[in-house]
């Protein structure tokens, strides 16, 4: 039985392998192979079900911390404020690209060039902006008891098997003129 802490590193070690992976390729760009379109399908399916937790997860992060702060201080606004704006900017984003995804479902690779500038806006955001950040982080480390964390953390078991499985979709369908940094 595996720790939460060890679900949750390896939850986030799959996705940076899966967001570099869609960096290389929107940088490298398709040049409009065929093969490509299961691969850019496969990575957006996959970062819907992740995106869709980890948004879940923030949001619940800002809910408990304006739950549990003694006082909404200057910096607690500010901290919360900022984890808001980068959820909305990240689901805009994200929306695009899934938008581009269906496409690529529908017309194939005349949506190519579309889903790779979706896509790369969508990438250069994310690492541009999210992950941990001091104010909420610090935050939610001072403010939540272990329990507090777990429910924060939402896995459940079905959750990390479909989690796996979009992932092994994505390493099976990437292409093999891509290149891996």
């Amino acid at each position: 039985m595996t720790t939460l802490q060890e679900r949750i590193a390896g939850e986030r070690r799959r996705l940076k392998e899966v967001r570099l992976r869609l960096s290389a390729a929107v940088a490298q760009t398709s040049g409009g192979a065929d093969s490509w379109v299961p691969f850019y399908t496969a990575v957006a399916d996959y970062m819907e079900a992740a995106m869709a937790r980890l948004h879940a997860q923030d949001v619940k992060m800002g809910d408990m911390i304006r739950d549990k702060v003694p006082a909404m201080t200057e910096s607690v606004t500010t901290a919360l404020s900022e984890l808001d704006e980068r959820l909305a900017g990240n689901e805009q984003r994200l929306h695009r690209m899934l938008t581009a995804r269906d496409a690529l479902r529908s017309s194939g690779t005349a949506a190519l060039a579309e889903f790779e500038s979706a896509a790369r806006e969508f990438t250069d955001f994310i690492v541009r902006n999210m992950g941990h950040h001091g104010g909420t982080t610090e935050l939610a480390a001072e403010l939540f008891s272990p329990a507090d964390w777990e429910y924060m953390a939402g896995i459940t078991d079905a959750d990390m098997a479909r989690e796996v499985s979009l992932y092994d979709d994505v390493l099976s369908a990437t292409p093999q003129e891509l290149e891996l940094p």
